[in-house]
């Protein structure tokens, strides 16, 4: 019996142990997509406790403590911090197999040195222990950061955010890179929201009156280049499935113009704006040099109820089951034939299009980059030890798995950054027992290469260069 989560936890053989002790476990991390705010990085405000630091905004680990049968008052409510972190703990203790039972331990370990295993009964010694160490300094966000080995991150930004919180760090001198990331979604998915409240945001923030579909890219296109101007280099949408329906302009003005009051389209006029936009984008992506990454398949604010009383974001979504690869493929193809198609991140949600969006990489790619379309790491619902091995062995088998970009935290806390070596010890654990199977060679240059590159140099050379 191995014991739990220690030295060679997930490494199952001696080659895997190798490759992430020499070649992963120290390598730094680019965090290229997250949802940190780059208010807090600035404010560097130390945390208080382990429930500030755990469960104030992670939607993951609400929906673990709802599935537990945990009352709201415990989650997002009035109850004491403590309180709360015990219900954690307890519905935590029920979740075999869930990957935050690993992260949560590997938090743990790696910022606290506690190895006692989270339950309802260890809960108080655990937060007293924890506290103690949090008042000891050393957990503020810039600590957190840079104690983790962090090259750089890139948040998650609308365009409409004056991104004073960036400009202030680039100027505070702190030594990693915090880079904006141009976010879209709600000029994208107008549907959605208030967007005539929007576009009056946008429009403040762009200097452009939008009262068209034009001022609209001309509004959309000045912000990007404001972003540029910051270090971004990525830029990030969501959308279930790629949109594909050419329209002339008139009818996509049309569409714009009745959205633009707040107005009900059909889904097909929908469809029309939604790609007219996206390959406008697209293009500008392009030009300007920078990566698109589309984060496909999920099936947002699915309770109704909850949505009212807690809003987005609160652990309410799941996997769509759209069928991606027609139009994601004419999408692609329309780009592609005016030659600005940009460097392309597809990242999947759903299992069952794994093989698709990795075989539709190979439709696509150029000298351009290395892996110039990219099979983003497992996403949300994925990036657990299944998914993950799932998804690095569909782009072993159908792309280039040693031009992978790699694993991202896709997470608002400070303490996810042990995620990335939960991913390097799943990738070692796999590449090592392809070594032990003679399915791949013993070449230490060879495969030390393929570890670095994945773990940290691929992405630093496929963003900033």
């Amino acid at each position: 019996m191995k014991k739990f989560m220690d030295e060679s936890f997930l490494l199952n053989t001696e080659s895997a142990k190798e490759l992430f002790n020499l070649f992963a476990k120290e390598e730094p991390i680019f965090d290229w997509h997250c949802h940190l705010s780059a208010k807090e990085i600035f404010e560097n405000k130390p945390a208080d406790d382990l429930c500030e630091l755990w469960l104030a905004g992670d939607h993951y680990k609400w929906r673990l403590m709802r599935g537990a049968g945990i009352d709201e008052k415990y989650i997002t409510g009035d109850a004491e911090p403590f309180e709360k972190f015990k219900a954690f703990a307890k519905a935590l203790s029920l979740a075999p197999g869930n990957p935050l039972f690993h992260w949560s331990h590997l938090e743990l370990q790696r910022y606290f040195g506690i190895y006692d295993v989270l339950s309802e009964d260890t809960a108080e010694k655990i937060w007293k222990e924890s506290k103690t160490k949090i008042q000891s300094g050393g957990f503020t966000p810039r600590e957190l950061i840079e104690r983790s080995n962090v090259f750089a991150l890139c948040t998650t930004d609308d365009p409409a955010d004056s991104l004073e919180w960036h400009i202030k760090l680039r100027e505070s001198g702190f030594p990693v890179m915090v880079l904006p990331a141009f976010r879209p979604d709600k000029a994208i998915n107008a549907e959605t929201h208030d967007f005539s409240a929007y576009l009056s945001a946008l429009g403040s923030a762009s200097g452009i009156h939008i009262d068209s579909f034009e001022k609209l890219k001309e509004a959309l296109k000045k912000r990007l280049l404001f972003f540029k101007s910051l270090g971004a280099v990525a830029c990030d949408q969501s959308v279930s499935s790629i949109p594909f329906a050419p329209s002339d302009e008139s009818e996509v003005e049309a569409v714009f113009q009745k959205l633009s009051k707040n107005e009900a389209v059909s889904d097909d006029a929908l469809e029309k704006y939604k790609f007219a936009l996206l390959s406008f984008l697209g293009k500008e992506y392009a030009k300007n040099g920078l990566a698109m990454e589309l984060h496909l398949g999920a099936m947002r604010n699915n309770n109704s109820r909850a949505f009212s009383a807690l809003g987005a974001d609160a652990g309410f979504d799941s996997i769509d089951d759209p069928q991606q690869a027609q139009k994601l493929s004419r999408f692609l193809d329309a780009l592609d034939k005016e030659s600005l198609l940009p460097k392309t991140i597809l990242f999947n949600l759903n299992p069952k299009d794994n093989f698709v969006l990795a075989s539709m990489l190979g439709n696509f790619q150029s000298a351009e980059a290395e892996s110039k379309l990219q099979f983003g790491s497992a996403w949300w619902f994925n990036d657990n030890i299944d998914g993950m091995n799932a998804q690095l062995r569909a782009l072993a088998n159908l792309g280039v798995l040693g031009c992978f970009v790699g694993m991202i935290t896709d997470s608002r806390s400070f303490l996810s950054y042990p995620r990335h070596e939960y991913f390097r010890r799943i990738l070692c654990n796999l590449l090592g027992s392809w070594v032990e199977d003679g399915l791949f060679p013993d070449d230490k240059k060879m495969l030390e290469r393929i570890v670095r590159g994945i773990c940290f140099e691929n992405s630093k050379k496929y963003f900033l260069n």
